[in-house]
């Protein structure tokens, strides 16, 4: 089925209203969870043949975060997609005010490579909650993951509710040229103003889940050990290939070179023989991935790491000193491990230096809470932490997205539902009685007037 016709057949299958029906979602969602189980382990083996991803970060980072969104989406479903009374103001009497929440309809996910399978299958979590169709696109730079995805779907659903789409720039062409009710895209910024443009001549509604250099603070008043051990299983977690791993070291200039002896201390504990041949150490995507990481190297000085493979793409974590903040491997998102090392002496300087750049996906800072909350009243992320990195991912119950080239929207567990609904205001007014306020010539406007006042 070509691209076009597919859509108008979702499009059509939508228009029947099947799945508007609160027990049609619930079943799909068992359907999901279902396959999920009966694909786990072929999709753990094309996680490892693409990324070198091991069975437990597989687990933990992938198919474990998809199994509690539906868990979750089962868990509340009927409260999230139940009508709601809302309270009416006197002027606005007898009449009761609502809000339903309807699916948008006809939608398109797209996801990236790093995490193929939670990134493509949490937001269909959503999708299938608030009632919508899907049109599902994979990464192609994980092939074995992607079309094991594929055959998932389509063992699973019939293509005209969900249906996975395989390609490349020209498949993405090709999607982005149609006209969709809704569109969740993660992926880079350049990628996503794409999106955005592609999409801007039809006012799609849009998830952007994008990137950027998020900055990874620690202060002078840090515990250095706990903040070593965190920062260090945050960069080698999917070797650093997470758009919320932390970038680069902001670093006090008083613990420096304490923080970087407990780095490689703790480093060592995670891999005592090394990352090379490690099980729990993720290698890079690509050649083209790999040969632009390597080009960063040259972008300061090598204090830890620095050793690579080009033919197994295994890259060692690595300290780059010396870095200037106008060089290549401070402009852009690094997806890999290397941590560039900036210092300050003040936090003013931290504070001056995150708000001239643009708003990272993620923020975090080792040191004491009350100068914690300090910097974060003074910088903005799309999320953060305070001694710790990447988990505040881990809780559903608090919303995940960016701000500003970061992304737009969020979601993860009722923020899911809602990205892919409309919130429709409904007021009903009743006839039987008909008050002349509102009616021309407004002959009790000053009555009215001072309500509004109110």
């Amino acid at each position: 089925m070509t691209i076009d016709n597919l859509v108008a057949a979702q499009r059509n299958f939508f228009a029947c209203g099947q799945t508007r029906q609160l027990a049609y979602r619930k079943n799909a969602l068992h359907k999901l969870r279902g396959a999920l189980e009966k694909w786990e382990k072929p999709l753990c083996e094309a996680l490892w043949t693409d990324l070198h991803k091991s069975y437990e970060e597989a687990f933990m980072t992938e198919i474990g975060l998809v199994y509690g969104e539906i868990s979750d989406a089962l868990k509340h479903l009927d409260k999230w997609a139940r009508r709601r009374k809302y309270p009416t103001p006197l002027t606005g009497m007898p009449s009761s005010s609502y809000v339903i929440r309807e699916p948008l309809g006809c939608t398109l996910i797209v996801s990236p490579w790093n995490y193929p399978v939670q990134l493509l299958l949490n937001p269909l979590v959503g999708a299938i909650a608030a009632g919508c169709t899907a049109i599902l696109k994979p990464s192609p730079y994980v092939p074995n993951v992607s079309g094991v995805l594929e055959e998932m779907i389509k063992d699973a659903f019939q293509e005209e509710y969900i249906a996975v789409v395989q390609g490349n720039r020209d498949v993405n062409a090709s999607l982005f040229a149609q006209r969709y009710d809704l569109v969740f895209f993660t992926g880079s910024p350049a990628l996503g103003r794409v999106v955005m443009e592609a999409q801007s001549k039809y006012l799609t509604p849009l998830v952007l889940e994008l990137g950027g250099k998020s900055p990874c603070i620690v202060d002078k008043d840090a515990n250095l050990e706990i903040a070593a051990r965190r920062i260090v299983w945050g960069k080698c977690l999917n070797s650093g290939q997470t758009c919320i791993a932390p970038d680069y070291l902001f670093l006090h200039e008083d613990i420096k070179d304490a923080f970087v002896a407990q780095f490689k201390k703790e480093l060592a504990a995670f891999y005592p023989q090394g990352t090379r041949q490690a099980k729990h150490f993720v290698h890079i995507v690509s050649d083209k991935a790999f040969n632009r990481l390597s080009g960063y190297l040259k972008d300061g000085e090598i204090i830890a790491g620095g050793h690579t493979d080009p033919q197994t793409r295994w890259f060692e974590p690595t300290l780059l000193d010396k870095v200037s903040p106008e060089s290549p491997v401070m402009q852009e998102e690094i997806f890999g491990p290397i941590f560039p090392i900036l210092t300050f002496r003040e936090r003013e300087e931290v504070v001056q230096f995150v708000t001239s750049r643009e708003k990272p996906l993620a923020f975090y800072y080792f040191g004491k809470q009350a100068d914690a909350w300090d910097i974060l009243s003074r910088t903005t992320s799309g999320g953060a932490c305070i001694n710790d990195v990447i988990m505040h991912i881990a809780n559903s119950k608090i919303p995940f997205g960016g701000v500003g080239n970061s992304g737009m929207g969020s979601y993860h567990s009722e923020r899911s539902f809602l990205a892919f609904s409309h919130e429709r205001s409904v007021l009903s007014t009743p006839t039987w009685i008909d008050l002349k306020f509102r009616y021309m010539p407004y002959g009790m406007f000053k009555l009215v007037k001072k309500m509004l006042l109110m």
